[in-house]
Parts: structure tokens; C-alpha cells; sequence
């Protein structure tokens, strides 16, 4: 048997995805998440062959638990669904360790090819996405990758760290803000002043910088 994690937000959509899935009799769901903090949770607690994970999710989203479960689960395979056929989604989860990246509108045997071609080992995005990202990613093998984090860390306060190590742990600004007795526009702000000083991009991005540098 093949264990999953599937990560969705709407339950209808989610009971759908999971009647898909376990349509084949070698595949199950064995744990259920909505949203990516419970995703990551789930990891903690139970062992998964692979994680499927929407991508806009509320609290932590799909991207950002990828990049927790990559980097703590680094044998777990994943597989970003969405509903937006955005090549830089695309591009970002492939950055951080996917091993697939379909579309929503696909039927339960285009779903059931992709698990069972990410299981076996292989990189499966789709025809729609494969034809918007792979001229991309054939140019960026040309320069080197940026280094993460490349701003000057010395710069950051006490307060940023602990606010950093809390997205690394998929906190959500909600519970890092009732953590530490802040507001969650005082926590914004933290989070708005540490993306600067590290000069990256993204929480998704700060969340892979805290497991990077062992702060969670």
C-alpha cells in the first residue's frame, strides 16, 4: 500500500481528489489536511510515501509546506496541484524540490498517471505547464542560482529571529502574533523588515532560510 498525505482546503474538493486517488486499489489516503501548517504536522507524526498539496492554502500554504517537508523529509515525494496555470508557480515549486505539478481540471487517470509516474522516480508536469516552464528552466540552467539569503543577517533583531524561527515551523501570523503577545500588523512589519534585511522574496522563502540555518 502507498501512503498519502492530501493537502486541500475545500473538503468537498479534497473528498473528490481523495475518491480519485484510492480509485486505485494500491494507493491511500492516510492522512487529510487543510492547510500547510496540519500538512507538516501530519509529517511529524506519520509516515508518507507521497504528499499531495494544493497550493493556495490558509495559514501556510502549499508551496511553503513543500519547502518544510523537503527539507525535513527529503525521501518524501511531492506533488503541487493548482487550479492557476501560472508558469512562475510552476517554476517556484519545481525550485523547491517537486517532484510534480498538474492542474486541478485533470481527470482521475491523468492524476493517477502522474502519482504513479512521481512515485516511480520521474518529474511529471503536465503538458500545459511543461510547455510554459521548460523554455524557462533551459534559461536559468545558464546563470547560477542565487544564493538564499544573501542580505547581511547580522542586521536582523531578536525579535525578527524568533519571528522567522516561528514561520519555519508553519506558524501562521495569527499564532506567531498571540506567541509572542504582538499585533498581527506588528508581526507583518517583522516579517516585511527581516524579507529585506535577507533580501528574499517571500515567506515561503524565510520558512526555508530558518530550517537552513537551524533555527527551528
Amino acid at each position: 500500500m502507498i501512503r498519502i498525505l492530501l493537502a486541500e482546503d475545500q473538503a468537498m474538493v479534497r473528498q473528490g481528489l481523495k475518491l480519485m486517488i484510492e480509485s486505485d486499489p494500491e494507493l491511500r489516503v492516510t492522512g487529510e489536511a487543510s492547510n500547510g501548517r496540519e500538512a507538516v504536522q501530519l509529517c511529524e507524526s506519520h509516515r508518507f510515501d507521497l504528499a499531495v498539496l494544493d497550493i493556495r492554502m490558509p495559514e501556510m500554504d502549499g508551496l511553503a509546506a513543500a519547502a518544510v517537508i523537503r527539507e525535513r523529509w527529503p525521501s518524501l515525494k511531492l506533488l503541487i496541484l493548482t487550479t492557476f496555470n501560472d508558469d512562475d508557480y510552476a517554476l517556484q515549486a519545481l525550485r523547491l524540490g517537486a517532484n510534480g505539478y498538474m492542474l486541478k481540471d485533470a481527470d482521475a487517470a491523468q492524476l493517477l498517471q502522474t502519482i504513479r509516474s512521481v512515485l516511480a522516480g520521474g518529474l511529471s508536469l503536465g503538458d500545459q505547464v511543461a510547455a510554459k516552464v521548460l523554455p524557462r528552466l533551459l534559461e536559468q540552467e545558464q546563470a547560477p542560482p542565487p544564493a538564499l539569503g544573501a542580505g547581511d543577517a547580522e542586521l536582523l533583531t531578536p525579535r525578527e529571529r524568533e519571528v522567522i524561527r516561528l514561520i519555519g515551523m508553519g506558524r501562521s501570523n495569527r499564532e506567531i502574533a498571540s506567541e509572542l503577545s504582538l499585533s498581527q500588523g506588528t508581526v507583518k512589519n517583522h516579517i516585511s523588515q527581516a524579507l529585506d534585511k535577507l533580501e528574499l522574496r517571500d515567506r515561503t522563502q524565510l520558512a526555508i532560510y530558518a530550517i537552513r540555518q537551524d533555527l527551528v
